[in-house]
Parts: C-alpha cells; sequence; structure tokens
C-alpha cells in the first residue's frame, strides 16, 4: 500500500478568460493518508470546486500532478482513467447529477453495470436500504426530495466499494435538518468502511467533523488554526 491514498505536488490551474490568465491553484501540495477525513474549507470562488474537480480527474492541472493509491492520473489515457475512477473514487456533488429517465436503483446500479458486475441491481438495492431508501428504489428523481435525491447520490458513490470519497457541498441545496442528516448517512458510511474522505464545505461545523481541516486561499491549501 502507498503511503498516501491521494496526494497533489506542485498543483497550478489556471484558466483563460478573454484575454487574461487567471490563476486559480498556484504550486498547491496536499497529502492525505488512507483512511483520513480531510475538509477544505475557503471562500467563495477560491478554487474548492477546481480543486475537486482535479483531485477527481474530471478536469486537469495546468502543471503538477494528481495521484491516487501511488497512480499519477495523469499518465493515464480517458479510458484507462475512466476506468480507474470507476474502480477507486466515490463522487459526491452538490447538484446529485442524477439521470432523471433513470429510477433511483437504475442510478445506483449504472456504475457497476458500466464496470460490467453481474449483480449490480443486487448491490445497487442493497445501498439503497443502506442509506434508508429501500422503499423508494423504483422512484424517479423528480418524484423524490432534494434529501431523498442526496441519499441516492451517496449510494451511488459508494456501491462501487472505493477507497476514496470526494465530496463537494453535498448538503449545501439542502435545508439544515435534510442536509445533517444527509451528512449524517454519509459519515457514518465513511467510517464503516474506513474510507478517506476529502470534503468540500463552507460549514465550519460540518468541517469539525473531520479530522483534519484545510483552508484553500491564494491558491494554496494551509492548516485551519
Amino acid at each position: 500500500m502507498t503511503a498516501f491514498a491521494l496526494a497533489a505536488h506542485g498543483v497550478n490551474k489556471s484558466f483563460i478568460q478573454g484575454s487574461t490568465q487567471v490563476k486559480v491553484l498556484e504550486g498547491l501540495e496536499l497529502q492525505v493518508k488512507h483512511g483520513e477525513t480531510v475538509a477544505v474549507l475557503g471562500k467563495s470562488g477560491s478554487g474548492k470546486s477546481t480543486l475537486l474537480s482535479l483531485l477527481s480527474g474530471i478536469d486537469h492541472p495546468t502543471h503538477g500532478h494528481i495521484s491516487i493509491n501511488g497512480q499519477v492520473l495523469g499518465q493515464l489515457g480517458e479510458k484507462e482513467l475512466t476506468r480507474f475512477r470507476g474502480k477507486n473514487l466515490g463522487i459526491v456533488f452538490q447538484q446529485f447529477h442524477l439521470l432523471p429517465h433513470l429510477s433511483a436503483v437504475e442510478n445506483v446500479a449504472l456504475p457497476l453495470e458500466i464496470a460490467g458486475v453481474s449483480s449490480a441491481r443486487a448491490q445497487a438495492v442493497e445501498a439503497l436500504e443502506k442509506v434508508g431508501l429501500g422503499h423508494r428504489q423504483e422512484h424517479l428523481p423528480s418524484q423524490l426530495s432534494g434529501g431523498e435525491k442526496q441519499r441516492v447520490a451517496i449510494a451511488r458513490a459508494f456501491v462501487v466499494k472505493p477507497q476514496v470519497l470526494l465530496a463537494d457541498e453535498p448538503s449545501g441545496s439542502l435545508d439544515s435538518a435534510t442536509g445533517d442528516e444527509v451528512m449524517r448517512i454519509l459519515f457514518d458510511q465513511v467510517s464503516q468502511r474506513n474510507m478517506t474522505l476529502v470534503l468540500v464545505t463552507h460549514n465550519d461545523e460540518l468541517a469539525k467533523q473531520c479530522q483534519r481541516r484545510l483552508i484553500l486561499e491564494k491558491g494554496q491549501l494551509r492548516e485551519a488554526e
């Protein structure tokens, strides 16, 4: 096993807006141990979601590299990267990203079906039961509340048994009580499976549930005081 579940070394990310180069991340460093839970805090526009896109391999750094379990993501072709991400990463977004024409159980089963798992549906049903939605498995996303949609998204992220979970403001679009319940489920699943978690949030109380808090500021990460 490699020393770190997830690492970022000398990561820069910039965008071109018109004729101007906008630097979002500059020389960013991050090392997360296996089974560690880390929160990333920062002001709106500080680059938190950009960082998570890079860590997931959805986007690529301008300079530097990201590695998961010792595998440098930039060394993989697109097909290899998709396969690697499917086996090693779970991702929970603020806006759920459920496919509207698929039922809850079909949404959860999809990553397993893509991976060629024969028992995809049975595993998806089990995953929904773990987040308290076994009775809603045949419902479409349009028939579910915001909290239920996010629980489906959590079940989908966990169903592939990933070693690393990335979560981008997972309770950000939910009311306080629903958000608290969704995050309780997420943290319970992370703890039970001894998973590595990187949680992007603006909520300091939520961040305090993680073992370590980092602040993204001026393109770099620093330990929270």
